[in-house]
């Protein structure tokens, strides 16, 4: 069952004009898990990605291709690195960042961005990040197709220590299904962008050998299960597509060269040969992010799979039992706005990212922001 009033109904009994609660504690719709919303940083441009340094120090990039750090808690106010050639619009522009797994040793930073190079493109380019600069460009992947729209894209590295990239279709819904082509799929490079020998289509003719998955739209998160290394994707749908409605978005759990489907199935369509997806969201929720949570400081959400909404204003957060859901449910909905990016902090708290100065958003004054889930411990006065 989709809980997807209840905790607005619950929030608005006793709300702010900001829409949290005048307390500012929450409560899960099933009771497990009490929290509190903190600010870490506000007055940010569609902060996308963000990721963590060693010295718990965060980076953070916004579309219009600035990276910016938290030090100490506070945001600093010039920008650590400003991507030259990045070329924002609509939904594409600076996008994810990562951290290599070994940046205690090698210092690597990977970003994500479009560009123009005869039209739209993407690419992932690596650096040396020391003394608070960027130094040492190199590419990673480029010409990737890309458009304003569907241009994905997360890049992340997985237990295996490979680099998964996701990418949209550009907008040429044909692409998904074209194995030359590395539009509507997801990536799996070593570190320094050559290809592993592992990978499904390396010896196919014709076909990409950076192809990991294909027949994706336009995937936006991934993240690795606990226990399991189950590879989870959030994809966004095509929303009435067909007569279908409004809505579509899709959780995959990613398999070593299966087609999930896109544009010949959507929605909850079956087709041999395709992998439909484990969950489905109609109306759209446009889910940006993807994240487990494997820290201490919030047990009752040991395991959990959550994401970021944009069009559906809230974090939805998934029990799983290995591939199998046990049940759902919707957090900070319609409190925030749009929220994109979802992570777990070093310090175990989760950590998101608002995008409401995307154009599609009601941005609050000190909007864009990042935020914070912190554990309510109740006071010996508390009821």
């Amino acid at each position: 069952m989709f809980i997807f009033a209840f905790l607005l109904t619950m929030f608005c009994s006793s709300c702010s004009p900001t829409g949290m609660p005048e307390n500012n504690i929450i409560s899960t719709a099933s009771g497990d898990v009490r929290f509190r919303v903190e600010t870490v940083a506000t007055g940010l441009e569609v902060p996308w990605g963000f990721a963590w340094l060693p010295n718990k120090d965060l980076l953070v990039t916004e579309r219009p291709g600035r990276v910016r750090i938290v030090e100490s808690g506070k945001l600093r106010v010039e920008p650590v690195y400003t991507v030259p050639d990045v070329e924002p619009s609509s939904e594409s522009g600076l996008m994810d960042i990562s951290v290599h797994p070994e940046f205690a040793k090698n210092n690597f930073i990977y970003l994500a961005y479009s560009y123009n190079k005869d039209g739209k493109r993407v690419k992932v380019m690596r650096y040396k990040y020391a003394g608070g600069k960027f130094t040492e460009p190199k590419v990673i992947i480029e010409d990737i197709p890309g458009a304003p729209n569907h241009a994905g894209m997360r890049a992340r590295f997985g237990p295996d220590g490979k680099l998964y990239i996701t990418t949209g279709d550009s907008t040429d819904w044909t692409l998904a299904q074209k194995l030359d082509s590395l539009a509507g799929k997801t990536l799996r490079l070593n570190d320094d962008g050559t290809v592993p020998q592992d990978n499904p289509f390396i010896k196919t003719p014709g076909a990409r050998p950076e192809i990991w998955t294909y027949g994706n739209r336009n995937p936006q998160g991934i993240a690795w299960q606990p226990g399991s290394g189950l590879t989870f994707q959030t994809e966004h749908g095509p929303s009435f597509f067909e007569g279908k409605g409004s809505g579509g978005d899709e959780v995959n759990i990613l398999e070593k060269g299966k087609n999930y489907g896109w544009p010949e199935i959507h929605h909850t369509d079956k087709k041999e040969g395709m992998e439909s997806p484990l969950l489905e969201y109609s109306p759209a929720c446009a889910p940006g992010s993807a994240m487990f949570y494997n820290a201490t400081q919030f047990p009752g959400f040991g395991g959990n799979f959550f994401f970021g909404c944009l069009r559906g204003a809230r974090i939805i957060r998934v029990v799983l039992e290995g591939r199998k859901v046990v049940r759902q449910e919707n957090l900070l909905e319609g409190t925030v706005g749009r929220i994109r990016e979802v992570g777990q902090g070093p310090d175990g708290y989760i950590y998101f990212s608002t995008s409401n100065r995307d154009g599609r958003g009601n941005a609050a004054k000190d909007d864009d922001r990042i935020m914070r889930l912190v554990p309510d411990v109740p006071s010996p006065t508390r009821e």
